[in-house]
């Protein structure tokens, strides 16, 4: 694609690399046949393709950004499905996360879209605050049909129908300290807790540790450790962005110096994707750079991680057919796509892929809040496929995806950790059905 920016709008190290990443794309539209809103609502400029031609023209002409714009940018789910597709190596996460800062600058949202996007700002990266907008929302809930039917109020809605009727306890694997590894000791690894999923479901990561120790890791999670910071960097929050990923960074390199770290586990997907980026996000920080490029460099997915190990002989019958969702940041955001299934094949589970697996669910952080209609669209397209498998369980490796899947079919879904904790000598899973008859015959012999 052909630019004309000024040498002078080129000193901007946002707009050059933005410049780079436009003369990349050639057109060829090989995008618009993986994007799920352009599947769903069949307009051009809710296609990468389109998308990038709005963006092109903003910044070339170096003006703020409007209501079109908005709109068209506002409904990307962020899944990434375009750059796997891409041919010519476009990288449209960073062209539309630039994107996104250019419009928080520039561009003065309605009244209830304001509140709204402070509100998630303010309340979702932080546990406590997370965990009481919870009990507050099911005072709510019975408001949600008036909310839906008010101009501007449709994302109040769907938060508070989102909102789960049961919130567990607070898990002391969130707490800053060190699970030893039994017996033998193999590595050493620091544990991202989260924000939102240690509420929703601490199990995840609590299977995890118990994983991990038992395989002869040992866990730790750090003092100062918080948010990821995805959620305001996908809502075009720069600053805010950047100082959670120089916490974390910081954290992390404590523990670094203090008594090194094979990697850094992440069991949201959503998250791994944007600690992958932290180097690139902070390549123009003299004090962070280095630091960050190393916390991107040993980050890793759980699955990534379990698959460089030789796991032990499984100890409970897995003898279930599992659909795997892929999650977006999972498959297009960090191309992890193997491990996760061949891990749940080792245990022995028999695993479907559905159709249109590379299709978004229609969560995508807060996008089932802010595009209610079009998230639904999204889920239930998915829901549809997933049904198609006949399977007894659901899994996937992000919480965000669990929690929107959910609300459309009563086939368990759990995390694929907590899968292969069960397998390996953990605790059952919450939800989770039993093994066919023939399975538990043959345990009962045994």
């Amino acid at each position: 694609m052909q630019t004309n920016f000024t040498a002078e709008q080129l000193k901007d190290s946002g707009v050059a690399e933005s410049e780079k990443i436009l003369r990349k794309c050639v057109h060829c539209g090989f995008c618009t046949a993986t994007c799920p809103t352009y599947v769903t609502l069949g307009n051009e400029l809710d296609s990468p393709r389109g998308r990038i031609y709005l963006i092109k023209d903003m910044l070339e002409n170096d003006r703020p950004a409007d209501k079109q714009v908005v709109t068209h940018i506002d409904r990307c789910l962020s899944c990434l499905a375009c750059m796997t597709t891409c041919p010519s190596g476009v990288n449209y996460m960073h062209l539309v996360d630039h994107a996104r800062a250019h419009i928080e600058k520039t561009y003065k949202r309605p009244l209830m879209n304001r509140i709204t996007r402070g509100l998630l700002a303010m309340v979702l990266p932080y546990p406590g605050r997370f965990r009481a907008s919870l009990y507050a929302a099911r005072l709510g809930r019975p408001f949600a049909p008036l909310f839906k039917a008010l101009p501007g109020m449709k994302p109040m809605a769907a938060m508070l129908e989102l909102a789960p009727s049961f919130v567990p306890a607070q898990s002391d694997v969130a707490k800053p300290g060190a699970h030893p590894a039994s017996g033998e000791k193999r590595g050493r690894v620091a544990i991202l807790t989260g924000c939102a999923q240690p509420v929703l479901k601490p199990g995840i990561n609590e299977a995890t540790v118990r994983l991990l120790n038992r395989i002869g890791v040992e866990v730790v999670v750090p003092e100062g450790e918080g948010c990821c910071g995805a959620l305001v960097h996908h809502m075009g929050r720069e600053h805010d962005a950047m100082e959670a990923a120089r916490r974390n960074v910081d954290a992390w390199t404590r523990q670094i110096d203090a008594g090194g770290l094979d990697a850094i586990i992440i069991t949201a997907s959503g998250c791994g994707t944007t600690i992958k980026d932290y180097g690139y996000m902070l390549r123009e920080d003299p004090d962070y750079a280095g630091k960050a490029a190393h916390v991107s460099a040993i980050a890793k997915d759980i699955t990534e991680y379990l698959a460089g190990i030789e796991m032990p002989e499984p100890v409970n019958g897995a003898d279930l057919v599992v659909a795997y969702h892929s999650a977006c940041s999972m498959q297009h955001g960090q191309k992890i796509t193997v491990q996760p299934k061949a891990l749940l094949k080792a245990a022995g589970f028999t695993v479907k892929d559905p159709p249109e697996g590379h299709l978004c669910c229609g969560s995508a952080g807060t996008y089932n809040i802010m595009q209610p209609e079009i998230a639904r669209t999204l889920r239930d397209r998915k829901v549809k496929n997933i049904e198609r498998t006949k399977p007894d369980l659901i899994a996937t490796g992000n919480i965000g995806c669990m929690t929107q899947i959910a609300g459309g079919t009563d086939i368990p879904i759990i995390h694929t950790v907590e899968l292969l904790d069960w397998v390996y000598g953990g605790e059952k899973p919450a939800g989770m059905p039993d093994a066919p008859a023939k399975v538990q015959k043959l345990e009962a012999a045994e």
